[in-house]
């Protein structure tokens, strides 16, 4: 009966996060969500996910980042667990300083990396940085 009030209600009541209405999402309602930092800095828009299929995981978001119409942007691959949801906004939040992004490379928006691995790596802290 719980499972059957949870598909009425949209409401989780097991797990990690019980009583949390946010379970899953279709990949069509994240593309295009903004993503902004802990200081509410507008970091982009998630413009593809890329996902494995060999083992169904999201590798990374792809991350449109700065430019006017068409010029200037750059593109970024972020690890799906450097994004957490705020639902009540419905954004995502990159815990990280818009000058990263903004002294980043990115990458060619025709050549989209095969995997995340290449473009980002933890320090100590847990941020996500270049190599």
């Amino acid at each position: 009966m719980e499972i059957f009030q949870e598909n009425i209600t949209g409401v989780n009541t097991e797990g990690n996060y019980p009583n949390v209405p946010l379970k899953v999402l279709t990949a069509k309602s994240i593309i295009g969500d903004k993503v902004h930092n802990t200081k509410d800095e507008h970091l982009g828009d998630i413009k593809d996910i890329m996902l494995n299929v060999q083992d169904g995981t999201i590798e990374y978001y792809v991350i449109e980042f700065g430019g006017f119409l068409s010029l200037n942007k750059k593109y970024f691959a972020i690890p799906f667990n450097m994004l957490r949801i705020d639902s009540a906004r419905r954004m995502f939040i990159f815990d990280q300083p818009r000058s990263v992004l903004e002294e980043a490379p990115g990458f060619d928006k025709n050549h989209w990396p095969e995997t995340n691995i290449h473009y980002y790596d933890y320090d100590s802290n847990a941020t996500w940085t270049f190599w």
